[in-house]
């Protein structure tokens, strides 16, 4: 595909048979584009626009050459990575990575701070804008990991969170272990679980071990997580866990998003249980809170009446044009976006291979780059990952 030539907006959608690339100048009508890395998973994608510029990163995980990160500066008309791989686990750790779940570029006073992370259970930072990255040794070697356990998609770090303020303190959630943090950039980590409920466990509130599905920071520092079963808030940073699915449908499910400038608010896809992985009644809708989970109102207007696909962790996003755009993809291939914080939705593309991975940004015109990221990881064998 050729380069696309200044476009307002960029969504990338990463699915188990390739990237597929859309622009519009107004989020109702899109150009897609031909698919790349055919036949090739794609299950992380990241939009830098930091700097002036607007980088592409994707997670591509190839059945004969393994998974890598590469990188492109013209929109996808060209990609790159180092000849030797860009994630790779040094010597004598004895571990291959097996595919790259989550890639999140840092804060806009952090240039070529961009994170990733992967299956096994692992976190890397790059300093070159995703070109190169390096293990963090704190988190590989940390003494709870005989304690995590890995989903039915695979035991990986698939949530990053970076405060945009403090450069010490990220949060990480994996599956399955729960959501950890540090507050000395990395050197050391601590599980960060506390009220946060696992019903199937013997015992039904770990610290370590936890199944939580997705976690998104708001503006003013809070936390929000989506469990196996459970809708949380955290005004701590972590600390402590309230649940907040009061006026939900249901409590499951993998997306948590939240807005980029307006505190309090925050958006799910409900599913209705680990058993049964449907939206309810199979009626897919998005919910919205804007009073950080008091309440909760449905925004369905524009999705099918009936559709009973899935929509996994990564398969959402949020721009930060105004008002802000909400987009999400399904497992049956369908992809929406709303132009209006989800009060309406419209198809952009329709029968492609499982969506792993949705992805807006405003590169031009606009208001900045997207919120790359906002998720959390699951845990046991209830888990749902990127390939099922």
């Amino acid at each position: 595909m050729g380069a696309m030539e200044s476009p307002q907006y960029v969504l990338a959608i990463g699915t188990k048979k390739g990237l597929w690339l859309a622009t519009s100048r107004d989020r109702t009508t899109w150009t897609l584009g031909e698919p790349q890395f055919l036949m090739q998973e794609i299950p992380s994608v990241g939009i830098d626009t930091r700097g002036g510029r607007t980088r592409l990163l994707a997670g591509v995980r190839s059945e004969h050459f393994g998974p890598t990160v590469v990188h492109s500066d013209d929109l996808g008309a060209t990609w790159s990575e180092p000849e030797s791989g860009s994630v790779v686990f040094p010597e004598g750790t004895d571990a291959a990575v097996e595919r790259i779940w989550q890639i999140r570029p840092d804060a806009e006073h952090r240039p070529g701070v961009v994170w990733a992370g992967a299956e096994p259970i692992s976190v890397w930072k790059s300093t070159d804008g995703g070109e190169s990255f390096e293990l963090n040794r704190a988190l590989w070697g940390h003494s709870d990991r005989d304690q995590w356990g890995a989903g039915a998609g695979g035991a990986a770090v698939h949530t990053i969170v970076p405060d945009p303020d403090d450069d010490s303190l990220v949060h990480v959630a994996m599956s399955s272990g729960g959501v950890y943090r540090t507050t000395d950039a990395g050197a050391s980590w601590t599980a960060r679980n506390h009220g946060i409920s696992a019903y199937f466990l013997p015992d039904p509130n770990p610290e370590v071990g936890q199944c939580v599905h997705k976690i998104a920071a708001d503006t003013d520092g809070r936390l929000y997580a989506q469990n196996h079963r459970g809708v949380y808030r955290s005004d701590d940073r972590g600390d402590t866990w309230v649940s907040i699915a009061d006026g939900l449908p249901a409590d499951f499910g993998f997306v948590m998003l939240t807005h980029p400038r307006r505190s309090g608010t925050a958006w799910v896809v409900p599913l209705v249980s680990d058993w049964e992985r449907v939206a309810p009644e199979g009626h897919l809708a998005v919910h919205r809170t804007d009073d950080a989970g008091a309440t909760w109102r449905i925004l369905d207007a524009g999705l099918p009446a009936r559709d009973y696909n899935t929509v996994l962790r990564d398969a959402a996003s949020v721009d930060t044009a105004d008002p802000v755009g909400v987009y999400f993809g399904t497992r049956g291939g369908s992809v929406y976006a709303s132009a209006d914080e989800g009060e309406t939705f419209h198809e952009v593309a329709a029968r492609l291979p499982d969506v792993l991975c949705v992805r807006a940004a405003v590169v031009a015109g606009g208001r900045g780059a997207a919120q790359d990221g906002a998720g959390a990881g699951a845990q046991g064998a209830h888990d749902a990952g990127p390939v099922a």
